[in-house]
């Protein structure tokens, strides 16, 4: 039942990480990226810090502040640099689709890495819910901007950050607890931003802010941030970073379905196809087959 609600955890959080998609597109026309990251991850540190603080769970101990800040660098610096930077190159359906092979990188460096065992059940599911994700962006993927494939490239590196945080994370999130973990990285990672945020100046355009923009750049730290990725680390204590990262598959498919009811973007048979093979594609991974769990009550028995 605990790797049940870790893969609903993961779900409702790359869920939530699709809508941010749009409001950062939004906001990319009005601030640069590393402003966008600052306001993201600056405002949900600020919104996480009462929570741990309150809770009074224990702090990462001293000796893994260094690693917690790396995996904060990693994950809430350079991350937002690359996914921000991205969008400005090439459109949202087709960087959802790059951030979709998220679940297949993280298969791939955790078998390297020895940390997960790659099987033939994962992988498969792997396999269907991307291309449920092809599905359901087909529209969208065939027109492209010039130098799209800088964009592709970017998110994908992107993509490459957050599998290594979900694999190297996992202990220190174990050993603290999702709250403290994920408010000690993010805000080693928003600290960074901001400072370059400053040097650049890159805060400059928010005198020109209105309305939309504040209610955007708060609601990336919000929802985006806060509420987001603590609970990408919950499901990463729970469950295993092959499991968690499939349900990066549902980002993609939140953000046309956000299109659709904010932007008036028409629903076409093949996002309701979509999101069904997505959907097919998650149980596929993140079930085991009778026989194994048979074999594993077997062992218990024993």
């Amino acid at each position: 039942m605990t790797e049940v609600w870790g893969v609903l955890a993961a779900v409702v959080s790359s869920a939530l990480g699709g809508t941010s998609i749009g409001a950062t597109r939004f906001l990319v026309n009005a601030i640069d990226p590393l402003a966008i990251g600052s306001f993201r991850f600056g405002v949900g540190f600020l919104l996480l810090l009462p929570v741990a603080l309150v809770q009074g769970h224990r702090w990462p101990p001293r000796q893994d502040w260094p690693a917690v800040a790396g995996l904060g660098l990693l994950f809430y610096a350079a991350f937002p640099i690359l996914f921000n930077a991205s969008l400005i190159f090439t459109t949202a359906a087709r960087g959802a689709l790059a951030l979709s092979t998220l679940p297949l990188l993280t298969m791939v460096v955790g078998a390297a890495l020895g940390s997960e065992p790659l099987t033939a059940r994962k992988t498969a599911g792997v396999l269907v819910a991307i291309s449920g994700v092809s599905m359901a962006l087909l529209s969208g993927l065939a027109t492209a901007p010039d130098g799209a494939w800088r964009g592709d490239l970017l998110m994908v590196g992107a993509a490459l950050c957050m599998a290594l945080y979900s694999i190297w994370s996992k202990p220190f999130i174990r050993r603290s607890g999702p709250i403290p973990f994920t408010t000690l990285a993010m805000a080693a990672g928003a600290a960074v931003l901001v400072i370059l945020s400053m040097l650049r100046g890159s805060f400059a355009p928010v005198e020109a802010f209105g309305p939309p923009q504040w209610l955007g750049a708060l609601y990336l730290g919000a929802f985006g941030s806060a509420l987001t990725f603590y609970l990408w680390a919950f499901a990463l204590e729970r469950t295993t970073p092959t499991r968690v990262a499939i349900s990066v598959t549902v980002n993609p498919v939140a953000a046309s379905l956000v299109g659709a009811t904010l932007l008036g973007e028409p629903l076409r048979w093949n996002l309701g196809a979509g999101i069904v093979t997505v959907f097919i594609g998650i149980w596929i991974a993140t079930t085991q087959s009778r026989r194994k769990t048979a074999l594993q009550e077997l062992r218990i028995k024993l």
